[in-house]
């Protein structure tokens, strides 16, 4: 998915055939400009941020840098740039991901996860209302869009409580939004709610693939593990946070008192991602009912003192709404298997299917009305 117009500019990395190496690109209408070549006469102080061909460089390059180079490429005459088909290009992970971060900011989706798990008892764990939960993953997993993704292995526990080892028979998928940052933080500073904006530098989309029956038996007490850390997806066309002015839209109302630290929350985001599986149009999660914002899951990040590195990605969990339509995760949407989903082939899903193809695309909602495609992820089972 592609059609970004002049509002929305996101960045890449791609090669081509006839180029000597990776180059920064800009995504307009289906094409993508070379920022690379382009930066040397656009902004040629800042041409060797892009001469590597990622965004590595550019993220460490801070706000002010963003924003300049961003403002040159929305003044310069870009339809009359030399571009490129995007379907001629190879697009990939366009960033060097230092650590990765995973919440559990939907409401929604922690509920119907704990009233699957805990049918008998509260379905939000006591701390779920005062802060943004999150566990640590592998960056070296992370995965760029159209990577395909080999079932993982691991120890199951049967019905029975036989402990065995196999392949995953409850592969899912996890719908959700990724912040990457630019701009670290030195060890033991706190970055505070109102200073998202000087650290994050955009917005990808997100699949955090989940084995739901290794998870299931590993997760006690520590959290995920070998359940999570075998893939996650990213798109790989990154949106500045600049971008999404227009669609951002004030978060629901906390259900208890918050500390200091976590307020006021800073903004939440009106998108609407779309998950497909094999074709079919399976979810639309709403994004702006998650709980707790972008700005909060960063204060809460680095509350202990945790620095940030530029290449960080920290993303915002499952994106499931109020609805049976809007749950992001197979696990909810069949109950846990026990009310699969029909595909446009007539076949069910209860989890997922060698062979089979997930697609999670995102757009933003402007305050008129508009959608402005983000971008897809895409992976296929293996």
């Amino acid at each position: 998915m592609t059609g970004f117009d002049l509002a929305t500019l996101p960045y890449c990395s791609f090669t081509a055939a006839d180029l000597d190496g990776p180059r920064v690109g800009v995504g307009l209408g289906d094409r993508v400009l070379d920022l690379t070549t382009l930066a040397q006469t656009l902004v040629p102080d800042q041409a060797p941020v892009f001469a590597a061909g990622t965004l590595d460089r550019f993220l460490a390059a801070g706000p002010q840098v963003w924003a300049r180079v961003r403002a040159a490429l929305q003044e310069a005459a870009l339809e009359a740039s030399p571009t490129r088909p995007v379907g001629e290009v190879r697009l990939h992970l366009p960033f060097a991901v230092a650590d990765y971060v995973d919440f559990y900011a939907s409401r929604h989706h922690a509920t119907n996860v704990g009233r699957i798990f805990r049918p008998d008892g509260e379905p939000l764990t006591p701390n779920w209302d005062h802060l943004p939960i999150g566990y640590h993953g592998r960056a070296g997993t992370v995965v760029v869009s159209g990577t395909p993704v080999r079932r993982p292995s691991g120890q199951l526990r049967s019905a029975d409580g036989t402990i065995g080892f196999g392949p995953s028979a409850r592969l899912d998928v996890e719908a959700e939004i990724g912040f990457v940052v630019g701009a670290g933080s030195d060890l033991g500073q706190q970055v505070g709610v109102g200073e998202f904006e000087q650290h994050v530098f955009g917005i990808c989309v997100v699949n955090d693939w989940s084995a739901r029956d290794i998870q299931a038996w590993e997760y006690v007490p520590l959290g995920p593990f070998l359940g999570k850390s075998f893939a996650t997806s990213v798109s790989p066309w990154v949106v500045p946070w600049a971008a999404l002015t227009d669609a951002r839209t004030d978060p629901p109302p906390p259900h208890v008192e918050l500390q200091d630290y976590l307020s006021p929350p800073g903004q939440g985001l009106d998108l609407e991602l779309t998950v497909a599986v094999n074709g079919t149009v399976v979810s639309r999660p709403p994004f702006a009912t998650m709980s707790w914002t972008p700005a909060q899951m960063l204060a809460h990040l680095t509350v202990n003192g945790a620095s940030l590195r530029p290449g960080d990605l920290f993303a915002s969990g499952t994106v499931s709404g109020p609805e049976p339509g809007q749950r992001g995760s197979l696990l909810e949407l069949t109950w846990n298997g026990t009310e699969p989903v029909t595909l446009d082939d007539g076949s069910t899903r209860g989890f997922l299917q060698d062979g089979d193809t997930v697609t999670i695309s995102a757009a933003a909602r402007t305050h008129d009305g508009r959608l402005l495609p983000l971008g897809e992820v895409e992976g296929r089972v293996v």
